[in-house]
C-alpha cells in the first residue's frame, strides 16, 4: 500500500459556507425554484425550501448508516438534484463529498477507491454499481454504495443499499409542464462527475448566486430538454463546449449553401432590421432564445483550444 493510500487526500467538493448559503436562500426566497430535472419525460422542480428540507432528511438518514465526521461520500453520475442533495447532506452530517468519474472502471477505479478511501458512495447507474462491486471487493475498509438503480447486493467489503431505503421519507418534487419549467430563467448543465472540478464549480456558482439550475433526463435527450428550458446561461466543461459547437454546426445549413451564407451574414451586424430577426429565429431553433452567457472553467485549468464557433463565441466568459 502506498503513502497516498495510507494518507488519503482531503477531498471536498462543497464551499466552506455551503450550508449557510443554502439556509440564506431558503429563508430569502423559499418558494423560488432552485433545481429542475426531467424524469421519465416530466419536469420536476425543487424550491429552495424543499432543498433545505431534503438535505436535513438525507443527512439524518446518512447518519443512521454510520456517516459522520471523518466519513467520505463519493459521488459518481450525472449532475442532477439527487447527487447535489446528497453532497449537501454529507456536509450537514459532518463529512465530506467528492466526485469520482462515472467512466472509471476496472483497475483505474480500484486505484481511485484505494487513494480516496470513501466510506460511502452514490453510484447512479446500474452498470456503475457492478463496476464498483468488482473494483471494491478487496478494499481495506467497508464501503456502502447507494443507488436508485440497483437492488441490495454485496461483494467482499462493498454493500449496495437501494436509495429508496435510505430516503424513504424524502419529499416528492413538484411537477411542472415544460411551459412552467421555461417560465423563469435557469442555468443549464449537462455534465457529470467525469468533469474534474466540475461539481465544485457548479456548487460554488449555484449556492453563491442563488440561481436556478436545470438538468436533462439523460445525455441522449439533452439537446431536446435544453430547448424546453431555453436557459439564460450554460455551465460547460471544455469538452462539452466543443460538443455544443459540433451540435450547432450539424443543425445549421451546410457551409456554402445560400441558407448558411444567410446565417453567417446575420452575424456581421445582427443589431438591426432583418438580420436581427434572422438571428432571433436561429437562436430559437438552437434552443438559445434567452441565452446570455456560457460559463466555463478557467483556460489555465482546462484549455479548450479550437472552440470558436461563431454562434457561441459571443456568450463565452470565465466562471473561475
Amino acid at each position: 500500500m502506498s503513502v497516498h493510500e495510507l494518507n488519503p487526500p482531503v477531498l471536498d467538493a462543497l464551499p466552506e459556507n455551503a450550508l449557510n448559503q443554502l439556509k440564506h436562500w431558503s429563508a430569502s426566497r423559499p418558494l423560488q425554484i432552485a433545481l429542475r430535472h426531467k424524469r421519465r419525460g416530466r419536469w420536476k422542480a425543487w424550491r429552495w425550501v424543499d432543498v433545505l428540507r431534503e438535505v436535513v432528511q438525507l443527512a439524518s438518514a446518512l447518519q443512521q448508516q454510520g456517516f459522520g465526521p471523518g466519513s467520505r461520500l463519493a459521488l459518481s453520475g450525472a449532475f442532477e438534484p439527487t447527487l447535489i442533495l446528497l453532497a449537501l447532506a454529507a456536509r450537514a452530517a459532518g463529512g465530506q463529498a467528492f466526485g469520482v468519474s462515472r467512466q472509471a472502471s476496472g483497475e483505474e477505479l480500484r486505484r481511485l477507491l484505494l487513494r480516496s478511501q470513501p466510506s460511502h458512495a452514490y453510484v447512479q447507474s446500474r452498470e456503475g454499481v457492478s463496476q464498483w462491486l468488482a473494483a471494491g471487493a478487496e478494499l481495506p475498509r467497508p464501503l456502502l454504495v447507494l443507488s436508485a438503480q440497483s437492488a441490495a447486493r454485496h461483494n467482499g467489503r462493498v454493500r449496495v443499499l437501494p436509495l429508496a431505503e435510505l430516503a424513504s421519507e424524502a419529499g416528492e418534487p413538484l411537477h411542472q409542464s415544460w411551459r412552467a419549467a421555461r417560465r423563469t430563467g435557469a442555468v443549464w448543465s449537462e455534465e457529470g462527475s467525469e468533469w474534474e472540478g466540475g461539481l465544485e464549480l457548479l456548487l460554488k456558482h449555484w449556492l453563491g448566486n442563488g440561481e436556478s439550475f436545470a438538468f436533462p433526463e439523460n445525455s441522449e435527450s439533452a439537446a431536446r430538454d435544453r430547448r424546453d428550458i431555453a436557459p439564460i446561461a450554460l455551465l460547460l466543461s471544455p469538452p462539452r463546449l466543443q460538443a455544443l459547437a459540433d451540435e450547432i454546426e450539424q443543425r445549421l445549413a451546410p457551409p456554402g449553401s445560400w441558407r448558411r451564407r444567410l446565417c453567417d451574414w446575420t452575424l456581421t451586424d445582427a443589431r438591426h432590421g432583418v438580420r436581427r430577426l434572422i438571428k432571433a429565429r436561429v437562436r430559437e431553433l438552437l434552443g438559445f432564445p434567452r441565452l446570455q452567457t456560457i460559463l466555463r472553467s478557467a483556460p489555465q485549468a482546462q484549455a479548450a483550444p479550437g472552440v470558436s464557433h461563431a454562434w457561441i463565441r459571443e456568450y463565452r466568459e470565465q466562471a473561475a
